[in-house]
């Protein structure tokens, strides 16, 4: 795994002159891109969300599109569009924004479901369709979104299909004291964004998803993942519950995280750190539970006190699957 182990310490080095005080954050989008998931941004303006997404974007040295999401956006505008050629008298298919490896989709939840639903083929089976035919997009392609929480104007709520499709959803909030002064000294003169060199590419990426695929995970931790899920579509309070490509989302992130500290093989302690950030943002509460004040991390939190981890012995008894 020392593959996967040092690329992620290289865009965790790399990213963190950048982003102050946010270290969990920022590896946890190095995990998705390594597993190839698609990452959303959520928290209020001016906390950095965007330079988070761009400093990702400049160290994996992959290409990188910016699309800023607004209420007159079209699908057109991020997918492309046929145009005709007069002198061919042949339709052309001028390529949009999505084709890139790395995608900022910044303020997604500012557009029109119409146009947000334009990313749905992309995200889920790397390429898009237009006029009834289908274009591969670059690998390896992830989109980092970043929005607003939608009680602020101007917002559209994404559509559940299009929350599922994100791996994790990650919330920066404010800085401490000391982190907010780190970043006002880094900042004073020019933004470190601007010198920040890939220390990886996208050859080395994919190199890392294939080291991945050989992470072993046993066969119990496999159902305690199932169990999981599935104990949030049963909770009372919760409307709709984490789909199975949430449990799927789980291993994946779970093999990436037992990489990443050197491990070829995954531990419940990999599930657990991951359930809240792969999970959350997937459960739907019933409008009287949000009423109570319950969130989507007192279902989950239930969840992990309640299902039962597997024994040592179970995992160290048989190879597995």
């Amino acid at each position: 795994m020392g593959l996967v182990q040092g690329v992620v310490s290289r865009l965790l080095e790399s990213v963190g002159t950048v982003i102050v005080g946010k270290e969990q954050e920022v590896e946890l989008c190095v995990l998705a891109l390594l597993c190839g998931g698609h990452v959303l941004i959520e928290d209020v303006p001016g906390v950095g969300k965007t330079m988070l997404a761009k400093a990702m974007a400049r160290a994996t040295g992959c290409d990188f599109e910016r699309l800023q999401f607004t209420p007159d956006l079209l699908p057109g505008d991020v997918t492309g569009v046929s145009v005709f050629n007069v002198k061919t008298s042949e339709f052309e298919f001028r390529r949009g924004p999505i084709f890139a490896q790395v995608l900022l989709a910044d303020e997604i939840n500012r557009a029109t479901p119409k146009t947000q639903s334009a990313l749905l083929e992309a995200m889920e089976e790397g390429q898009v369709t237009v006029d009834g035919v289908t274009h591969r997009l670059p690998a390896p392609f992830i989109v980092l979104a970043t929005q607003n929480p939608i009680e602020l104007g101007g917002t559209f709520p994404l559509p559940e299909a299009q929350v599922d499709r994100f791996l994790v959803k990650v919330n920066l909030g404010y800085l401490e004291l000391a982190d907010e002064v780190a970043m006002l000294d880094r900042f004073q003169r020019e933004s470190p964004l601007a010198s920040l060199a890939a220390v990886t590419d996208a050859a080395e990426i994919e190199a890392c998803r294939q080291e991945l695929q050989s992470v072993w995970c046993h066969h119990a931790l496999k159902e305690y993942c199932v169990r999981i899920v599935q104990s949030t579509r049963d909770n009372s309070d919760v409307a709709l519950g984490a789909s199975p490509r949430g449990s799927l989302g789980l291993l994946h992130a779970s093999q990436a995280r037992a990489a990443a500290k050197g491990r070829d093989f995954v531990t419940p302690d990999d599930i657990k750190a991951l359930a809240h950030r792969v999970l959350g943002h997937r459960i739907v509460l019933r409008a009287n539970a949000e009423l109570r004040g319950v969130t989507s991390g007192h279902v989950i939190d239930e969840v992990l006190a309640r299902e039962a981890v597997p024994a040592e012995r179970q995992l160290m008894a048989g190879e597995g699957s």
